[in-house]
């Protein structure tokens, strides 16, 4: 399910910030090398994340769901010298192309790498943070959202990918669908955070620790 039409979104493409020739290239080798590329974040959410970042002032980010690391180079830009972001994934395929590019950008050395399970590597992090990205299997979203919220600040933000599921939110079937659902009717009722859904891409969630 297409939610805005191809046309439209080429121009809201042209009309935001360049994303810089590491990124381009990253984009085109995942889409080359990479199972399911298209869950690449792109320029349009790359830029949202790290305007995001930037509007916080944030000094410490998790994310889960590294894949080629673009969301991960695109929030550390937000980043100041000395912020640090931590980022979870266990697919050793995108970990190699996401390690090359942390090592060729000049905000790599913001990112730590946490190899294997997301949930352990979570619970074994002695930080608190001001953002976080969810973007990995979608059957763990809401046990990812329970394990961030007590380690997020108040204030701090939680950014949730994909929650529009190319709109099988609407009549889920199978199991991620399902989880998907799941996650946004639960989390949109949860009086610990204020939520706005965005129609970007395919789905953004916004919530924000109260």
């Amino acid at each position: 399910m297409e939610f805005i039409d191809e046309k439209i979104e080429q121009y809201v493409y042209e009309h935001t910030q360049d994303e810089g020739e590491l990124l381009t290239r990253l984009q085109k080798e995942t889409y080359e090398s990479l199972e399911y590329p298209q869950m690449v974040s792109g320029q349009t959410v790359g830029r949202f994340l790290k305007l995001q970042a930037q509007l916080l002032g944030a000094r410490r980010i998790l994310e889960v769901g590294t894949f080629s690391g673009y969301s991960a180079l695109s929030m550390a830009e937000g980043l100041p010298e000395d912020g640090r972001l931590f980022t979870c994934d266990e697919d050793p395929a995108a970990i190699a192309v996401a390690k090359r590019y942390f090592a060729e950008s000049p905000h790599g050395h913001k990112i730590t790498l946490l190899e294997g399970n997301a949930l352990d590597s979570i619970g074994g992090l002695n930080e608190t943070f001001d953002m976080a990205f969810i973007d990995a299997d979608k059957v763990n979203y809401l046990n990812y959202f329970n394990a961030i919220l007590p380690i997020l600040r108040s204030g701090g933000l939680i950014v949730v990918d994909n929650v529009l599921w190319s709109g099988r939110v609407l009549d889920p079937k199978d199991e991620s669908d399902h989880a998907i659902h799941r996650f946004n009717e639960t989390v949109c009722r949860d009086e610990r955070v204020e939520a706005l859904m965005l129609a970007v891409r395919d789905g953004l969630y916004c919530l924000r620790k109260k």
